[in-house]
């Protein structure tokens, strides 16, 4: 299935259903009274994040969606029906945003998290509303209000907490695959990745994390070169980024050069992605000598000015992939209990309170 990360959807709310005017007509009552029903409610809009969805594919082919509108009323006080609501299933991870405006209206973040994207319109209000003391034969009555219409732009982030970066064949698929529950398409040419995968990363038990692989970069992506600079949205969300870099090239492009190309890509990028917390991951270590591979490391890491943490591995022998692993999982641990909201603790329970 083709990946589909933006979509263009045009949505509305049932109308409500208009009031009616009636009155009582029976056998020896002249003057019954008024008994008309008001209008049904329209249909709502939903969306709810299905986990079982990666992709906004099925949007692209369908773009319209429109809810029923209500029942009038009608008379022997019998009010309409309500218009039937319309739920449209989205990936988790999904940015409902105006077309219009550029305005960003929700936010689906949790499996089976529903929002109403568009109201319905109110039912009209039927003549026995407006019964009084001093108007005992109404006839008015009042349609009913439109339902909401907006035209949305759907953009899907993958929910992952570490992102794969690097330039194409470095390694990242077989990273993926060595690591995690994932098997993407691995193969000698570049731009063999050409959409997202996501993997499941076990470290033990009740220790897990999700991590993403991207289409490899290369200079100039954030203008528009080659193919990851349409997924480098995804790489928004994530807690930790792996620069993986190719230690063993078989052409004779310096590894530092490439390296120090992706780095600058994502600053003219984002900022804040290229804030984020990034690791060194020296890929195909296995194809250097023993004797020469502690020198080359350190060449490259001090060309490259690199100062935070290196990793040295071998996505095909999985050497050093646990390591890194255990690693990563440790990294995103501290970050969720340091996100946690402090526990308030009563004072005069303050001494009793565990530390």
């Amino acid at each position: 299935m083709k990946f589909v990360d933006e979509a263009f959807i045009d949505i509305s709310a049932g109308d409500g259903g208009n009031g009616c005017v009636s009155f009582r007509h029976e056998k020896y009552k002249e003057f019954g009274g008024p008994n008309g029903g008001d209008g049904g409610r329209g249909g709502h809009v939903f969306a709810v994040a299905d986990p079982n969805l990666n992709t906004l594919v099925d949007y692209r082919f369908s773009r319209r969606h429109d809810a029923k509108r209500g029942e009038h009323g009608m008379g022997s006080d019998m009010f309409g029906a309500a218009g039937d609501d319309i739920v449209l299933k989205m990936p988790v991870g999904t940015i409902i945003t105006d077309a219009e405006t550029g305005e960003v209206l929700y936010e689906l973040l949790k499996p089976g998290e529903m929002i109403t994207i568009a109201k319905g319109g109110d039912g009209g209000f039927g003549n026995m509303r407006f019964k009084s003391a001093i108007n005992r034969a109404p006839r008015q009555k009042t349609p009913g209000w439109p339902g909401e219409a907006k035209k949305l732009k759907l953009e899907l982030k993958v929910l992952a907490d570490v992102g794969l970066l690097g330039m194409p064949n470095a390694g990242k698929s077989t990273l993926i695959s060595a690591i995690s529950n994932a098997r993407p398409r691995i193969a000698d040419y570049p731009f063999t990745t050409l959409h997202p995968n996501l993997g499941v990363v076990r470290v033990g038990p009740e220790q897990s994390f999700v991590v993403a692989d991207l289409p490899g970069l290369i200079e100039g992506a954030s203008e528009g070169a080659g193919l990851g600079h349409l997924f480098l949205r995804h790489l928004q969300r994530t807690r930790l980024l792996f620069h993986v870099v190719d230690l063993a090239p078989f052409d004779d492009v310096d590894p530092v050069v490439q390296a120090k190309a992706i780095v600058g890509e994502l600053k003219k990028y984002d900022a804040g992605l290229y804030e984020k917390p990034r690791w060194l991951v020296l890929n195909k270590v296995d194809m250097i000598d023993a004797d020469e591979r502690e020198a080359r490391v350190k060449d490259f890491v001090k060309r490259f000015k690199y100062k935070g943490p290196v990793f040295q591995i071998s996505a095909l022998t999985h050497e050093g992939c646990q390591d890194l692993a255990k690693a990563a999982w440790q990294h995103i641990k501290a970050q969720q209990v340091a996100e946690q909201p402090a526990v308030y603790v009563d004072p005069r329970f303050a001494g009793d309170a565990p530390e």
